[in-house]
């Protein structure tokens, strides 16, 4: 019997070549009225029509979807297959050393390694191991480049192997530039089309992403998203990626940006008003006339910040301003009039007036947008402009043990003028034009440079405490400034290239001089960095920098001339000139006319270049040398790359899910834990479990690297666990970092000490958190480490949508406090002990009776809400997490 998909199939002819095409007007005439479907759930419909099999894909799921907006989705679970996986090197690591483990694994239980080999094309990235050790100098990249290759030899020969030994597998080398924007100016297609049963076919390009930023490429109408390394690779193998059919969100625009405003005020805004809207595991998409004159990096900027705002994606519909963009970057003609053909005749095309009908929708007319920052230290804290100082003076709430004292100052001698400065409570110590954001964004970053020419031109100067640095996400970022001859000036203020890459963004910002680290020290003083980028959480960008502030690339600058966070930029002078005459932010910003005459410099002719050998990488790169066996040739005196242990136990069968019985809580954590808190990416303490580890094992301070590299070495990243010198542990009250209590001793000692004395106890672990725990980057290791800690059960008020899925693939169960009880309302002291028991028989979405037993003998029950939400799930935490899933898969 005919399937909807096969009454669905049509062809389609443009510029003389025949495409086949699941087309929704046919699959129509079935569903009923699609029309007003938002564009984005359009995208799943043709994914479901195209994968039909009766088994993961059903007609019930399509008739579900189609009838969305009568809400017969609710609860309703799909398999979503994406056309390919993206990856960058600190997520991608982790993933292939998954993979190589997995061909041990199945080659000890008797099967065939070269089942192990991607399905999906997967095209990783390296751009997250430069650190701007280097900066202010024109050697500046050139030196980066060469440490990082030093540093980083371990991990770059592995992934080299990785690229001869499976199938599929792309890796674009270092030095090329930040994943999303490679993704966004040559890897997207917008639509995908590939030989399949000697036919030419077309669907919609989607991805799924190792990267929480992955939802960049929403802008160019491409639907995708970022999940863990684990469910990533799940899919990169075959599985489909199982999800609940989403609540969209439409978002209408309206209006034009004022002179003088950003984009990146914009997404600020967006930001701000779609966190306090609640888009948590929904799709947001992006609606109103607005659109017809917002540029596409604009849409970028705003789909990049995704997580940030909560979404799943931020989705932007092919229009005409994706076909100039496209054409823009150097897509063939023929792809752009398949880009739109097909989107037209599948009602995925932007129409002027468009009304989809949505769950909820807000709306904004971009002509209110003020100029803006958001700090100090959560993405959705926006501020405006004028009330910067107001706000760093209120954030005494990342002070600990004291109250906010005065303002203090400390003299210090600077390195380069040898002249005594003074360093003084909210001074600026890094200003970085950094990260995916804004840099795929020629528009700021013109401004950047137009801002930066007008000052030099006037005799305004860096401050000499702040650390500034450049790192664009691609190369034809250095090709426009340069053609609008900008350069010269963001140079002379210390703004040189450093890397291209994700650097201060990540963490990757490198040491301050010594002289400024002591000064902090000896002060205790509260200071601030300034970053066009993206995340700004506690300990993630500097851990001497308590307070950070996101904002475009031209603020960034200006803070770097006015070198204080309590400046008030909109009021007060930024400096003053030659002649001693005060000059004020207004005088220094480049007027949009301006602006627009520095855009039109960027060219096709830049993209061509830039991208015609993005695979070749420098001669360093090309002269690694590597084994081509299908199974990797393990160094045991690595300390990058070491054969994981996930798989050691396993055999061909699952065990039965074992209760959990007299489990102690290894910490207890209050409201918006992120994935940076439980599995930090940044600097590595010498004193820390980790740092001890490194040490022992030869290796010195100052080449440990940092987490985020050493992800490929399962010893160390179960040591950083919970290690985040910012996390707060309320177990141990008025403590900063990874410290917890041991029970019953009382003991106080690092997480990772006292969960491995809990395992020589054989007692299983428990975590207890708050809301959105697990919010931020989609970190596999902050649910691979909790596992090799010995936690079992994460009790929260709520997750987030990648960490939850992450922990399940690890075969962590995630609960869910009943609503309006949290561990403050029921009193939890960490001192209690936990009993789980009905395990092996549990449902998606049940409750889950636990019992906590105090420490006077009382016990408390309570029914918690089970966060395994649907049947593919609970297959994984039945196999004890998903790749052993796929394993036993592939050998039965």
């Amino acid at each position: 019997m005919s399937t909807l998909g096969d009454l669905s199939k049509d062809t389609l002819e443009v510029a003389g070549l025949r495409y086949q095409f699941y087309s929704l007007p046919r699959a129509q005439q079935k569903l009923g009225d699609i029309a007003k479907l938002p564009k984005s759930l359009k995208v799943l419909l043709e994914n479901l029509l195209r994968w039909q099999d009766g088994e993961s894909v059903t007609e019930e799921d399509i008739f579900a979807l189609a009838q969305w907006q009568d809400k017969a989705h609710a609860e309703r679970e799909i398999a979503y297959r994406p056309a390919r996986v993206l990856m960058q090197d600190f997520t991608g690591v982790p993933a292939v050393v998954d993979l190589a483990a997995m061909r041990e694994a199945v080659k000890r239980l008797g099967g065939d390694v070269d089942k192990v080999n991607p399905l999906s094309p997967v095209d990783l990235v390296i751009d997250h191991s430069v650190t701007v050790d280097k900066f202010g100098n024109d050697n500046a990249f050139e030196e980066n480049v060469l440490l990082e290759m030093a540093r980083n030899h371990e991990r770059y020969v592995f992934l080299r192997w990785g690229q001869k030994s499976f199938n599929r597998f792309r890796v674009v080398p270092p030095g090329t530039g930040i994943c999303h924007q490679v993704n966004l100016e040559y890897l997207g297609k917008s639509i995908w089309h590939e030989m399949l049963a000697g036919q030419e076919v077309a669907y919609p390009d989607t991805l799924v992403g190792t990267d929480s930023h992955t939802t960049m490429i929403n802008a160019l109408g491409v639907l995708g998203w970022g999940v863990g390394g684990i469910e990533a690779e799940a899919a990169m193998l075959g599985q489909p990626v199982s999800m609940l059919i989403p609540d969209v969100v439409g978002f209408k625009l309206s209006g034009k940006l004022r002179a003088g405003i950003t984009a990146t005020d914009l997404v600020l805004t967006v930001t701000q008003m779609l966190r306090k809207h609640g888009v948590v595991g929904k799709f947001v998409e992006f609606y109103g006339d607005g659109l017809d004159d917002l540029p596409l990096a604009d849409r970028a900027t705003i789909a990049n910040m995704s997580p940030e705002y909560g979404a799943t994606c931020g989705f932007f519909p092919v229009d005409q301003v994706t076909l100039d963009y496209m054409r823009l970057t150097g897509r063939s003609d023929q792809q752009v009039a398949l880009v739109e053909a097909y989107a037209r005749k599948q009602g995925m095309w932007r129409n002027t007036g468009d009304e989809p009908i949505f769950t909820s929708s807000l709306s904004l007319d971009m002509n209110d947008v003020e100029a803006s920052l958001a700090g100090p230290k959560r993405p959705q804290d926006r501020v405006s402009l004028d009330k910067a100082p107001e706000a760093f003076n209120a954030s005494n709430e990342l002070e600990v043990n004291h109250a906010r004292k005065e303002h203090s100052a400390v003299s210090y001698q600077d390195v380069l003028t040898k002249q005594q400065e003074q360093l003084d409570d909210g001074a600026v110590v890094i200003a970085a034009i950094t990260s995916c954001t804004n840099t795929s964004n020629p528009s700021v970053l013109m401004a950047a440079g137009l801002l930066a020419k007008k000052a030099v031109e006037l005799g305004l100067k860096r401050k000499p405490w702040v650390k500034a640095s450049l790192a664009p996400g691609s190369k034809v970022v250095s090709d426009y400034l340069a053609r609008a001859r900008l350069t010269p000036y963001l140079d002379k203020l210390g703004f040189n290239l450093v890397g291209y890459g994700c650097t201060t963004c990540i963490g990757n910002s490198g040491p301050l001089p010594d002289a400024i680290e002591g000064a902090i020290k000896e002060g205790d003083l509260t200071v601030a960095a300034v970053l066009s980028g993206n995340r700004n959480f506690e300990g993630r960008i500097h851990p001497l920098v308590k307070t950070n502030w996101l904002a475009s690339p031209p603020l960034v600058v200006a803070y770097a001339l006015a070198g204080n966070m309590r400046l008030n930029l909109q009021h007060e002078p930024i400096g003053v000139d030659k002649t001693g005459k005060p000059v004020y932010l207004k005088d220094i910003w480049p007027t949009p006319e301006e602006i627009g005459a520095a855009v039109q410099q960027v060219s096709t002719s830049m993209f061509n270049k830039e991208y015609a050998e993005v695979f070749e990488g420098t001669p360093e790169w090309q002269k690694i040398r590597v084994s081509e066996a299908q199974t990797y040739d393990w160094d045991e005196g690595s300390t990058y790359i070491r054969l994981s242990p996930f798989f050691d136990d396993m055999g061909r069968t699952p065990e039965p899910v074992q209760d959990i019985q007299g489990a102690r809580v290894l910490a207890m954590l209050g409201d918006s834990v992120t994935t940076d808190h439980i599995s930090p990416a940044g600097s590595i303490k010498a004193d820390s479990p980790a740092g001890r580890y490194l040490q022992e094992h030869g290796v010195e301070p100052h080449d440990f690297n940092s987490y985020g590299s050493r992800r490929g070495n399962h010893e160390v990243m179960m040591r950083g666990t919970f290690a985040n010198i910012r996390i707060r542990n309320e177990m141990v009250p008025g403590v900063e970092g990874g410290i917890t209590r041991h029970i019953p001793s009382g003991e106080q000692l690092a997480i990772y000490d006292a969960a491995m004395r809990y395992r020589k106890e054989g007692i299983p672990l428990a975590i207890i958190a708050g809301k959105e725990y697990g919010s931020g980057s989609s970190r596999d290791w902050a649910a691979k480490g909790p596992r090799l800690q010995g936690v079992r059960v994460v009790i929260a008020e709520s997750f987030e949508r990648i960490h939850r899925s992450n922990l399940i693939g690890m075969g962590i169960l995630p609960l869910e406090f009943p609503q309006g009880e949290s561990r403050k309302t029921l009193k939890l002291t960490g001192e209690e002990v936990i009993d789980i028991a009905d395990l092996a028989s549990i449902k998606p979405g049940c409750m889950v009776k636990v019992v906590l037993s105090r420490k006077d003998g009382s016990k408390l029950e309570i029914e918690a809400r089970c966060r395994i939400d649907t049947g593919n799930e609970l297959t994984y935490y039945q196999n004890d997490g998903i790749l052993h899933y796929v394993i036993r898969n592939m050998l039965n």
